[in-house]
């Protein structure tokens, strides 16, 4: 809630002496925080190895010399990806150059995958330039203290420069690869999907539409690879020779090595290895396993860009990164968890666990179980097809896409009949945190070799298993043979009464899989579990509350701390019905009874007996015609209204005006209100003080992210458009990432790009285990991001639930795509088994199921080509609500 919206709701109090404070607090605020350093960018042509234009952008900001650092993009980015971590690392006191890599953006020359004299010559060129450099602190004549670092492609091409460059002086490689060869083909398995991706971003120079923007040698090797649905030698030897591994000797500078546990493309075995090759060259090295990946997952962009800052300040300036077990720079192991277990505030947010040294895939402690026994049989189709769908590899951050296997419930995966085989253990007696990879002993029986794709599963008591991380590792083993094979290595809490399942598939829609049909016979032995006992839960674990005093006029002072005490864990809590007591449980919003009605209203109540319940990952849409009640509603459930009867209880704790548990509510209210005058930046800083919770806990780069105001961050308010106001007043409630969120009319001024980006954060937001509550007219919207609604009218609750069962879902699911389809497409579909019906509608496909679950449409139309953006239920919805309240006639 801003500013404004207190002064609004606070008319009645005196103002005179709260305006002299107001004016000292303003005063004090544009002194302290002042505004951001300038940051200054030059953009100039270098030339690369052999001539090639780079187009390069180089940033500034203050005086004096300092360590300079090159970034990296990813594959098919640009300089212009790096710009807003490189005017963060100015403002740090870094030389910042960001280039766009030959073959991408305005530079010349085509992709090699950072081939020696390719690639990674151009890097020694930069190098060289920011050597000529004054400003660029030197170790040397021609040596300048230098960084670098990148994400995928760009973390590769950073292990390349400083194995075959001595003047790089530290690095941070992010989600990359060690070995190009083993993450495309693992075991000999063809990735073919990601491939595929990874390829067609290259393909868009007119001039060679065969071969795009790569150089032959690279086109013709991976041409080959996808019609024989594996590698050759010849393709082996040049991926080998691109790859850090080949290099591996010559890394011997810091290295922070960050990978994603959401990434089916450079799972964290690539990581692993980096880590191990740079340690065992003496180099300093620490491992951070993040939240997201390749396949979309939390976003931490901004720790991590924290954690950047503190390695290079450890190992280029020379301290102010911390003592830590990597030599400085923070811990040398460093797992992002989820959840609210197991934390004294109840916080359900992103936490750190951290350990004085990396433990490898293996752990520092191993748990067998066992498997119930018993030979298994599984059949390879002919062709490969169907295939089995785990996830949607290189689909998982696009927009629509990422919520569908819950949607969908793919969680579990899909196989066709008889295409996949289970082991699973007895339920576990204790808990047991697994981090690392599990492996187990697989005896197969098969003509020849077999391939197989390895899933590990968490089973809870009711018998529904959830894949931790969606990740499937290929297997292919001599038949007859025993061979242990190592499962995706996760972080994963496996509660007590659950069961730990492996599960063997035949097929895999990200991977080429044998066209020849098979009978394989398996049977597994125990399974080896890994764990790090010694991972102790550091930032996030603990967040204080703080209670709010309410001054008479626009500001919000910090007046009380108030302690938290533990509280029992996830595990134990149940839900408790509301009473009188003020007793805590995990529900995130309980209704009963809330009655309000306003002087001079007669006989009309804005609320009257509304009861209802909102629970934990639920996205909730508050619907209603004007004059429902749902602005009071919300009023009320943040204390600036007091019920006539009836009560709310957030967590369990009864709501009222300054009552502790608000700090863990975002509000969005009412319209956007900043003072105009200062920056966007400074208005949410202003207010995070004014809330008195440390700075740490604000997470604001996530914030600012969602925002995505730019450099318009650092621009007055007042000449914002409406839609930045609303971006802007969105990122303000999301300020220490609150556990209930509750958004009034959140797309209000956004255009249509920006709302299905809003949808899309909040649907990942309550992915987490936070809870979301939307007030809004714009039903289409309500439909797509929402799991649950609560319709109003009249002050009173009309309907309440999952939004399936208020619209009454049935078999059509709505296909969107990016371009309109036509009617030979439609007649295709159609044409499938198990597919009733399908026609072009504006949005794309209405396709009617018969006999065809909704994962086999995904595979179909995957295979089909059909690029598809989102799929859902065909709902509608606004005839559902115009009938719940009686079609409009008020």
């Amino acid at each position: 809630m801003t500013a404004r919206q207190w002064l609004r709701r606070r008319r009645w109090a005196a103002v005179g002496g709260a305006l002299a404070l107001v004016g000292g607090l303003l005063t004090w605020t544009a002194t302290a925080a002042g505004d951001p350093v300038a940051v200054e960018r030059q953009e100039r042509f270098l030339t690369g190895a052999g001539g090639v234009r780079l187009d390069t952008s180089y940033y500034l900001a203050g005086g004096g010399d300092r360590p300079a650092v090159i970034l990296a993009h990813g594959f098919g980015g640009t300089k212009d990806s790096e710009r807003e971590q490189a005017e963060r690392l100015a403002r740090a006191g870094y030389a910042v150059l960001t280039y766009s890599a030959r073959g991408f953006g305005a530079s010349g020359g085509r992709i090699g995958l950072n081939a020696a004299d390719g690639e990674v010559a151009d890097v020694r060129r930069l190098v060289d330039w920011l050597a000529a450099r004054p400003e660029v602190r030197k170790d040397g004549a021609g040596d300048p203290v230098v960084g670098m670092a990148g994400g995928s492609y760009g973390g590769a091409v950073s292990l390349l420069a400083a194995a075959q460059d001595r003047r790089v002086d530290a690095i941070v490689p992010s989600i990359t690869y060690w070995d190009l060869e083993q993450a495309l083909f693992p075991q000999g398995v063809f990735k073919k999907l990601w491939a595929g991706i990874f390829f067609s971003r290259g393909l868009t120079d007119p001039r060679d539409p065969r071969c795009g923007r790569f150089t032959p040698e690279v086109c013709v090797a991976f041409q080959r690879s996808a019609v024989a649905g594996r590698a050759d030698p010849a393709t082996r030897a040049l991926l080998r020779g691109r790859s850090p591994a080949a290099y591996g000797p010559g890394i011997a500078v810091p290295t922070l090595v960050v990978q994603g546990q959401t990434d089916s493309l450079f799972p964290l075995d690539q990581g692993d290895a980096i880590a191990r090759a740079v340690a065992a060259n003496g180099a300093p090295v620490a491992v951070d396993w993040a939240a997201g990946g390749h396949d979309g997952g939390g976003d931490e962009a901004g720790r991590i860009h924290e954690r950047t800052v503190a390695w290079f300040d450890a190992h280029l300036k020379g301290g102010g990164g911390g003592a830590g077990g990597a030599g400085g720079g923070g811990p040398a192991f460093r797992v992002t968890r989820t959840g609210g277990a197991g934390t004294e505030s109840g916080e359900v947010t992103l936490r750190g666990a951290t350990a004085a040294r990396y433990p490898g895939l293996g752990g520092t402690s191993r748990t067998t179980v066992a498997l119930d026994g018993g030979e298994r049989t599984l059949v390879n189709p002919a062709g490969g097809t169907p295939p089995g769908l785990t996830g949607l590899p290189g689909l998982g951050g696009t927009p629509g896409l990422s919520a569908l296997a819950g949607r969908f419930d793919l969680g579990a995966a899909w196989q066709a009949p008889g295409g996949s085989v289970a082991f699973t253990s007895a339920p576990l007696k204790a808990p047991l945190h697994v981090t690392g990879a599990a492996a187990v002993d697989l005896t197969v029986r098969a003509e020849g070799r077999a391939v197989l794709f390895a899933k590990l599963y968490d089973v809870a008591p009711d018998g529904r298993g959830t894949m931790p991380r969606q990740l499937a590792a290929p297997v292919s083993v001599a038949g007859g043979a025993t061979s242990r094979v190592r499962l995706p290595a996760v972080d994963h809490r496996f509660d007590a009464g659950h069961r730990v399942r492996v599960v063997l598939s035949s097929t895999d829609l990200g991977f080429a899989s044998p066209a020849e049909p098979a009978v394989y016979r398996v049977r597994a032995g125990a399974l080896t579990l890994p764990s790090v006992p010694e991972l102790a839960v550091t930032d996030g674990a603990t967040v204080p509350w703080w209670t709010w005093a309410l001054p008479g006029v626009a500001v919000l002072v910090a007046a009380a701390l108030w302690v938290t005490r533990g509280r029992a864990g996830a595990a134990g809590g149940g839900v408790r019905a509301a009473g009188s007591g003020d007793v805590g449980d995990e529900v995130p919003l309980r209704v009963s009874g809330l009655t309000k009605r306003y002087a001079g209203g007669g006989d009309a109540y804005a609320v009257r007996e509304l009861s209802f319940t909102v629970e934990r990952g639920q996205v909730l849409g508050l619907l209603g015609p004007n004059g429902a009640g749902k602005t009071t509603t919300l009023r009320m459930l943040m204390g600036l209204v007091r019920p006539d009867a009836g009560e709310l209880r957030i967590f369990g704790r009864a709501v009222r005006p300054g009552a502790p548990v608000l700090s863990r509510l975002g509000s969005f209210v009412e319209g956007p209100g900043f003072l105009p005058h200062l920056t966007g930046r400074q208005n949410l800083d202003l207010y995070w003080r004014a809330t008195g919770r440390p700075a740490a806990d604000a997470h604001r780069e996530q914030a600012l992210e969602i925002a995505a105001l730019g450099t318009a961050l650092d621009r007055p308010v007042r000449t914002y458009s409406q839609g930045m106001r609303q971006r802007l007043a969105i990122a303000q409630a999301m300020l220490g990432l609150p556990d209930l969120l509750v958004l009034d009319e959140p797309t209000n001024g956004l255009d249509p790009g920006q709302i299905r980006e809003m949808r899309d954060v909040l649907t990942r937001y309550a992915a987490t285990g936070r809870t979301v509550i939307v007030s809004s007219h714009l039903l289409a919207e309500v439909e797509q991001c929402c799991t649950h609604l609560v319709v109003m009218d009249r002050g009173r609750l009309v309907a309440s639930g999952p939004v399936g069962e208020i619209t009454g879902d049935d078999d059509h699911l709505l296909v969107a795509t990016p371009h309109p389809v036509d009617a030979a497409l439609a007649a295709k579909v159609a044409g499938l088994p198990g597919v009733g019906t399908a026609r072009a509608v504006d949005e794309g496909l209405l396709v009617r199921l018969t006999a065809m679950s909704a994962a086999e449409l995904v595979v179909e139309l995957v295979r089909m080509e059909v690029p598809v953006e989102r799929i859902g239920p065909y709902r509608r919805l606004e005839d559902a609500f115009l009938t719940l309240i009686g079609g409009g006639e008020r």
